[in-house]
C-alpha cells in the first residue's frame, strides 16, 4: 500500500520500493499540475486539453479517445473553453459532420504561460538532481512512455 506523506519512510533499508516510488513521484507532479492549473483557472483535464490542441486539430471523437472521455464530456469540456475564448470548432470541408477543434490566439497565448509555468514547476521538482540525473530521468520516462501505447 502507497504511503502518502510528506516523509516516506523506505520500504527497503536505502531505498523507496518501486511501485510506492512511481505512485508517489506521480501524485507530486499532479499536485504541481493543479497547482499550475489552479493559477490560471484550469483543471488539469483542460490543460490536457490545451497540450493536445497546441500540436493539432483532432476532431471530437479522437478527442475523447485520447482523453479518456464520453463525446458529451468532452463537448462540456470544449463548451467551456470555447466561452474562455481558449478553442474553436470548424466543420471541415470533406465533411460537414467532422468538427475539429484548435487553438485561437488567446489560446496559444496561455499555452505558452502554462508550459512556462510547469517548466519552472518541474525544474523545483527536480532541482535536487545533477543535469545528467535529469536527462537520465527523462530518458526512463521517455522510455516507459513508449510502451503505453494510449499517450
Amino acid at each position: 500500500m502507497v504511503r502518502e506523506t510528506n516523509k516516506v519512510k523506505p520500504a527497503t533499508p536505502g531505498a523507496i520500493a518501486e511501485v510506492d516510488a512511481l505512485v508517489l513521484l506521480s501524485l507530486a507532479v499532479m499536485e504541481r499540475m493543479q497547482q499550475v492549473g489552479d493559477r490560471h483557472e484550469l483543471s488539469i483535464v483542460q490543460m490536457r486539453l490545451l497540450g493536445i490542441l497546441r500540436d493539432r486539430e483532432p476532431g471530437m471523437q479522437d478527442l475523447a479517445r485520447v482523453l479518456k472521455l464520453d463525446k458529451s464530456s468532452v463537448s462540456g469540456l470544449v463548451d467551456r473553453a470555447e466561452r474562455r475564448g481558449l478553442v474553436a470548432r470548424a466543420g471541415r470541408e470533406d465533411d460537414r459532420r467532422a468538427v475539429h477543434v484548435s487553438l485561437t490566439a488567446t489560446g496559444r497565448k496561455l499555452v505558452k504561460v502554462v508550459e512556462k509555468d510547469l517548466a519552472e514547476e518541474m525544474g523545483r521538482l527536480v532541482s535536487a538532481l545533477s543535469e545528467g540525473e535529469r536527462r537520465q530521468v527523462s530518458a526512463l520516462a521517455n522510455k516507459i512512455l513508449a510502451g503505453i501505447s494510449t499517450v
